[in-house]
């Protein structure tokens, strides 16, 4: 408390001094800024001048990115043997499929601000810490709603690796020509660890339980942690602005709100009038989420991005084409094991020439767009893909594994291209200092086109399913409304009934549940399709952007 005594020209100054002691103060920390911002380039310019160490940090966030890609479909194959063993609804089913992605997608674009803001290797090494914890929670999880939660919680861990791993791409290779290269090697990364998911869910449920597919992660989450604290540089944007903590809530709103009433429309339609009301406020919360970026001087995602017609070629091509491909690909594991009859490690064989075609599409991606042209790598790498997923339109429950093979090779290596590409585009379409934001919007789409895919395709499928099925007459009501819920409900109601009323049971189930896959290939296929003219469309010229992008891969 001032003295009585005090003259008013005494707290004047008082006030002044104070007022140089801010000013000093915020000098302090800009200079302190200036500080790290100088060591960050100083470590850099030491990381690009040794091109060994340069390709081996590659390497690194290759191995973050697969761990990701991994997680997102390893599930698939153990899908059976959580019906079995937790008792999952056929909508909680559903949500165990697709909750990682749903979470994932609406937090990438805030995660991808965060890491510019805070630093992307702090980010990405606190993502791999997190994932792990989120790993363990999954295996141990006692019943479907931990599994459905702690699946939620890799979503979060997730959505602070991806955009790390792309956006260190632009630090590490600020060479346009390297960067499509090591871009071409990290989309086959991540291509690869999504078709090789299966596999390696195959091979530990051999010989594990189901929890084992999370326990993976563990080891990796490890190499991560040693290897990318040694090689990766930091890197961040000197200026990032004012953290808006309004436009982080409304995208997490808005995409997880329209996501959400989009999946329970397809799956239960109208009957309840929360879905309409939380789709409208999802749509409505983006809808703000735009109106805001476009005020703020240093927005949350620079919107503006979508005026270049690369940017939102790119996006979009990701968006539908993960749609068509996640849905189907989801249930054809189920298809392989229950109706096939496979064991869990054949099944994943089975889906091997995918992951060996996204391979080969990734590395081949920067070669194919400098001579053909990215418009045209990437229509008819959408063109393949459509036409390979409508081959499983006339798949039967005995059908050749050929046929099988052949759809997945064609749909891994087209995958691998337009992945690839897609994210090339996105990343030379942003400025250096926005590479993490602009990378999330990539990654956005992907795992939104994956959730919507399982969610949109999988409530096709559910929904045929359980409407051309035929339960034996005189058949316990419990066990054909399991029977009902999903395929492997039918498969355990078999169990409990006489021989020949199972028989007839599992017949009238796989015929269902093939005839599901059917129409949800050619549903895939027409939007894919789809895709393909749109990203014709797009790319068929290109005006002049107002970030001024460098050149991308299929530029010279």
């Amino acid at each position: 408390m001032s003295s009585p005594l005090a003259r008013p020209d005494d707290n004047r100054t008082d006030d002044n001094r104070t007022d140089d002691n801010r000013t000093d103060d915020n000098r302090t920390g800009d200079n302190r800024t200036d500080l790290l911002d100088q060591k960050d380039r100083k470590d850099r310019k030491e990381q690009l001048a040794r091109p060994t160490r340069r390709w081996t940090g590659l390497a690194v966030l290759v191995l973050a990115v697969t761990l990701v890609a991994v997680d997102a479909t390893v599930l698939s194959l153990a899908i059976p043997s959580i019906t079995e063993t937790l008792g999952p609804s056929g909508t909680q089913l559903l949500w165990i499929g697709d909750a990682y992605s749903f979470v994932l997608a609406g937090l990438l674009v805030s995660m991808g601000a965060l890491s510019d803001r805070l630093g992307r290797k702090r980010v990405l090494l606190a993502g791999s810490v997190a994932f792990g914890a989120a790993s363990l929670l999954a295996a141990y999880a006692p019943g479907p709603g931990w599994l459905i939660m702690a699946r939620a919680l890799l979503g979060v861990a997730g959505a602070t690796i991806m955009p790390s791993t792309l956006s260190l791409i632009r630090a590490l290779f600020p060479d346009a020509r390297e960067r499509a290269t090591a871009i071409g090697i990290w989309g086959a990364g991540a291509t690869a660890g999504a078709a090789l998911g299966p596999l390696v869910g195959g091979v530990l449920l051999e010989h594990f339980w189901w929890g084992s597919v999370f326990l993976l992660n563990l080891p990796v989450m490890v190499l991560l942690l040693v290897f990318g604290g040694w090689l990766l540089p930091e890197s961040r944007d000197p200026r990032p602005g004012r953290w808006d903590m309004v436009s982080v809530l409304l995208s997490m709103a808005g995409v997880i709100g329209a996501v959400y009433g989009i999946k329970e429309f397809a799956a239960h339609g109208l009957e309840s009038w929360a879905t309409p009301a939380t789709f409208a406020l999802g749509a409505a919360a983006l809808a703000l989420f735009v109106r805001r970026q476009l005020r703020l001087a240093t927005p949350l995602l620079d919107v503006r991005l979508f005026r270049d017609r690369r940017f939102t070629a790119a996006v979009v091509s990701s968006l539908i084409s993960l749609i068509g491909l996640s849905g189907v690909i989801f249930f054809m594991s189920q298809y392989l094991q229950l109706v096939r009859g496979y064991s869990p490690l054949s099944a994943g064989v089975a889906e091997l020439p995918a992951f060996v075609g996204s391979v080969v599409g990734g590395l081949l991606t920067a070669r194919l767009a400098r001579r053909a042209g990215a418009r045209r790598v990437l229509t008819v790498s959408l063109l393949v893909m459509g036409l390979g997923i409508a081959v499983l339109g006339v798949v039967r429950t005995d059908s050749a594994y050929l046929l099988i093979g052949s759809s997945f090779l064609a749909l891994g290596t087209a995958e691998g291209v337009v992945y690839t590409l897609s994210s090339d585009l996105v990343l030379g379409a942003a400025p250096a200092d926005k590479a993490g934001a602009a990378s999330a919007v990539s990654e956005t789409a992907y795992e939104l086109g994956a959730a919507l895919g399982i969610a949109l395709v999988g409530s096709i499928l559910t929904a045929l399913y359980a409407g051309s099925l035929t339960v034996p007459p005189h058949t316990d009501p419990a066990l054909a409304e399991q029977a009902g819920q999903s395929l492997g409900g039918a498969v355990q109601a078999a169990a409990a009934l006489p021989g020949d009323l199972a028989d007839q049971l599992l017949t009238s189930a796989n015929s269902a549940f093939v005839h599901g896959i059917n129409v949800a290939a050619w549903v895939s296929a027409a939007l894919l399709l789809t895709a393909a003219a749109l990203a014709h469309r797009l790319l068929r010229a290109r005006p002049e952007s107002p970030t001024a992008p460098g050149p991308v891969a299929g530029e010279s």
